[in-house]
């Protein structure tokens, strides 16, 4: 018997993420906005080169950068 969240194309870690998201906001709000802050996320990565590592960059803004640009490529 497979899992729902295998069943559905989830991987676990996106089915842990919604479910959390869904726990989140059935909170009051004050328990509620205090979990909303937990949750959020300041991933960075940066660009090794020679054995030297490159400047950090937030990598939600460098996908955004990313895809604006491949939108302006195809157009």
């Amino acid at each position: 018997m497979a899992f729902a969240w295998k069943a559905a194309g989830l991987t676990y870690n996106r089915y842990l993420a919604v479910a959390a998201r869904v726990v989140r906001r059935s909170l009051k709000d004050d328990k509620r906005l205090a979990a909303e802050k937990r949750g959020e996320m300041d991933l960075r990565f940066a660009k090794w080169e020679n054995g030297k590592q490159g400047e950090n960059k937030n990598l939600a803004q460098a996908n955004e950068a990313a895809i604006s640009e491949q939108g302006q490529q195809g157009q």
